[in-house]
């Protein structure tokens, strides 16, 4: 019997958090603890920073998507954040267009590569 996967968790505006409750990736985990966190004009940054990492420290978690400009509120926790596992996926929201220079995971895989390796 196969083991069960690792899940997506998002943290986001509500239309991105409900598209993707309503493609199927809602879960909770043996502690009732959802994978998701809307984020409202009353969500704190501590909350948002909070929730981020403990998405980090879940074993049940393989990838984060967070909205570009939520990730821009709490930075400092994404860009301390070095293992692949779960990886963390910066994502446009309808409100705010994605902007390929904030994203810190982009940002380092330019510094992997010179131009001569895209060739």
């Amino acid at each position: 019997m196969a083991g069960r996967g690792k899940l997506i968790a998002v943290i986001g505006d509500e239309d991105t958090v409900t598209g993707f409750l309503l493609g199927g990736i809602g879960e909770l985990n043996k502690n009732r603890h959802p994978n998701f966190l809307v984020v409202e004009k009353d969500t704190t940054i501590n909350e948002i920073e909070d929730t981020f990492r403990q998405f980090l420290t879940r074993d049940d978690i393989g990838i984060i998507l967070i909205n570009q400009y939520i990730a821009e509120m709490v930075r400092h926790a994404l860009d301390a954040h070095q293992r692949s596992i779960p990886a963390v996926l910066e994502i446009p929201s309808k409100e705010h267009p994605y902007d390929a220079a904030k994203d810190s995971i982009l940002r380092r895989a330019r510094g992997m590569f010179t131009a001569e390796d895209l060739r």
